[in-house]
């Protein structure tokens, strides 16, 4: 179980069940970046968020106990248990193995539009180039928070533009996607709101009303913005996993955590080179 303290407006967590590289690097979020003082800096919900490992304890810079238990705390799934989880996946050695090599990772909660975009954004795309048309988009369409610091923009903002607004972020096809997505979320047509507690087959049709979204991608945003676990994003290290690992699909002890299965094998394959 993680341990919380909080001092000077600091919020020090105590987990053997959180790794800020396998949780911010694992290809989840891409608002994150390790700096050299050590630092992993980004913004979560127009705040800047400085986070790092003191000895064995991680520090929520400038994060008061309020906002720990208001936002972050289920930012970061403490309300999730996940040495409960573990012990379940061990029930197969290949997972067992996989959980071993990244124990710390923890799936986001992380704000729905821009998981809707991000994840638009990372179509037969790179991380290094998602995280760099992200910065782009929020530099030209966000609001200023300080200095290189910029809000992720709301839907409705972005539904007044056009694609070739987007020209300036340099994303290609997927401008006219990420215009499609803010129209119909900001009238409404898409409810974002509805996709943690809606059956799930709804809450992927749903998504998938948006042009460029399919079945990857929605899964994606449920897994990365609502904690739907039971989703199992399929992009190509995944693929390379089912053929080579689980040709005859995943082990029974993964149901209903399918997608937090995903993100310990995703990360295997990735060090491990599948």
């Amino acid at each position: 179980m993680a341990e919380f303290e909080f001092l000077d407006n600091n919020t020090i967590i105590k987990s053997n069940s959180f790794d800020l590289r396998q949780t911010l690097d694992c290809g989840q979020a891409f608002r994150f970046s390790l700096c050299d003082d050590g630092v992993w800096r980004g913004v979560v919900k127009s705040k800047i968020l400085e986070i790092y490992k003191d000895n064995n304890k991680i520090v929520l810079k400038n994060v008061t106990k309020k906002e720990f238990y208001d936002y972050f705390y289920k930012y970061f799934s403490f309300d999730v248990d996940y040495s409960g989880i573990k012990q379940t996946l061990f029930a197969d050695e290949t997972l067992k193995k996989a959980i071993e090599l990244s124990p710390g990772i923890r799936i986001l909660k992380q704000e729905k539009f821009e998981t809707v975009c991000s994840f638009i954004f990372s179509q037969n795309n790179n991380i290094p180039r998602i995280k760099g048309i992200i910065s782009r988009f929020c530099e030209n369409f966000g609001e200023k928070i300080a200095d290189e610091y910029y809000s992720f923009p709301t839907a409705e903002k972005i539904a007044d533009l056009s694609a070739c607004d987007l020209a300036p972020i340099r994303a290609g096809f997927r401008a006219k996607y990420i215009i499609d997505a803010a129209r119909k979320i900001a009238s409404g047509e898409v409810d974002l709101e509805s996709l943690e507690t809606c059956n799930i087959d709804s809450a992927r049709e749903n998504l998938m009303k948006i042009k460029g979204v399919g079945p990857k991608v929605s899964e994606c945003i449920l897994l990365f913005s609502c904690k739907r676990f039971e989703c199992f994003p399929m992009d190509v290290w995944m693929k390379k996993v089912m053929t080579s690992l689980y040709p005859n699909g995943l082990p029974e002890c993964t149901k209903g955590i399918e997608g937090i299965a995903q993100q310990y094998l995703f990360d295997y394959a990735r060090t491990v080179k599948i």
